[in-house]
């Protein structure tokens, strides 16, 4: 339970939660640690009509995006929202969502998501007094700065929300953050989710050696290089990297085609590596990154990434983990996940649920999130409590 000390503000507003289809199993979730944590917070103010609505069975707000045969569709709210302090949840990727086109039953789209979003924006027509957006993965995100003619789709997404009248809009690893200076006015968080990676590490790995001669984290590219250097310091242990060769005379699935990762670092002969990203899609790239330590005499390989994509199915990565190139994969539950993937061996999910809530908790208090978004006091916790009972309590 979060400390109650620090939430003896007012409420901006009564909490709304708008879990979109796409996001409605991870809303469910944020869902039930409010309710539980509200019944229990003891508050001497809570029978002022300032908290009126704060003890509730749900804060979810019932809403949906029917579709007409041709595949338009509207927002529709069936709940009050008027004076709400509102947070809409959306997965972007989420392609196990379907709608009917003509008869034909179609996957919906990142843009399908993104529209659905505005749609539900537009049905608050105003009534809100404040609109927070969650997007786990940002929408567009990839294409956040122009190389050549073409278009800033994640830059005019962000102004487009501003817009719509949203206040804040909160994700976790953007591909770069600098994106944010699309919307300089307005709130922005580009979360890290390292606190809940090494919870998941630890947990689900009792035999690991936490010091600079048995462990490694490593960035599979210069990108990814702040990350793996923020893990690296607070596990105390040093970082390596590689970085990609392209062949910028082909455009192959629209980038340069990788001709081969080069690596710096020290030896990681003998060590468990970590590799820290924030996505796996086609999963190429980490499972070539894999090979290269493995062929250096890698011990153990771990891979950590926010958003596990997988869009070229999950056989490569069985066969990687049968002949022990890749011994464990770590992303969240922000995005969708198969059960088919749930159910891998060589799998962890990172659980990102009371996280969220303990966010959204302090955001409708109107209280600073700083320490919560700064995770260093408590992975060192966890180091320690690992290091005594090689691994740690659920909490």
């Amino acid at each position: 339970m979060p400390d109650s000390s620090k939430l003896d503000t007012i409420p901006v507003g009564q909490l709304g939660i708008i879990a979109l289809k796409s996001c409605e199993s991870l809303g469910n979730k944020v869902n039930d640690y409010l309710v539980k944590w509200r019944n229990e917070r003891q508050n001497e103010h809570k029978t002022t009509v300032a908290f009126n609505g704060y003890e509730r069975d749900t804060y979810l707000v019932e809403s949906c995006c029917p579709r007409f045969g041709s595949g338009e569709a509207k927002g529709l709210i069936k709940d009050t929202i008027r004076g709400f302090d509102l947070y809409l949840m959306v997965d972007v990727l989420n392609y196990s969502n379907t709608y009917k086109l003509c008869g034909r039953e179609v996957p919906m789209s990142p843009d399908d998501h993104y529209a659905d979003l505005k749609r539900v924006i537009g049905a608050a027509a105003g009534k809100a007094r404040k609109i927070t957006v969650f997007m786990p993965f940002l929408y567009e995100s990839r294409q956040h700065r122009r190389s050549t003619r073409e278009s800033l789709d994640c830059a005019l997404m962000l102004q487009e929300l501003v817009g719509l009248g949203v206040d804040n809009i909160i994700t976790f690893d953007a591909h770069d953050p600098r994106v944010q200076n699309a919307i300089p006015l307005s709130g922005f968080e580009s979360i890290s989710p390292t606190y809940q990676f090494i919870k998941a590490l630890l947990r689900s790995t009792p035999d690991l050696d936490i010091d600079k001669d048995h462990l490694m984290i490593i960035s599979p590219d210069e990108g990814a290089m702040h990350r793996a250097i923020y893990t690296a310091s607070v596990l105390g242990v040093d970082v390596g990297m590689f970085y990609k060769r392209r062949d910028y005379t082909k455009i192959v699935g629209g980038r340069n085609p990788i001709v081969a990762h080069e690596f710096l670092g020290d030896s990681v002969d003998g060590k468990d590596v970590i590799i820290i990203d924030d996505m796996i899609s086609s999963g190429e790239s980490m499972i070539d990154v894999a090979k290269e330590l493995k062929r250096r005499n890698a011990r153990r390989v771990f891979c950590m990434c926010t958003f596990g994509l997988f869009t070229n199915g999950l056989e490569r990565f069985d066969e990687c983990y049968k002949d022990g190139t890749i011994s464990k994969i770590i992303t969240t539950n922000v995005t969708y996940q198969t059960p088919e993937l749930l159910g891998r061996e060589w799998y962890e999910s990172a659980d990102l649920s009371k996280y969220i809530a303990l966010l959204i908790d302090n955001l409708n208090h109107d209280v600073s999130i700083s320490s919560i978004l700064d995770p260093t006091d408590r992975i060192q916790s966890r180091i320690e409590e690992y290091k005594l009972k090689h691994t740690i309590d659920e909490r």
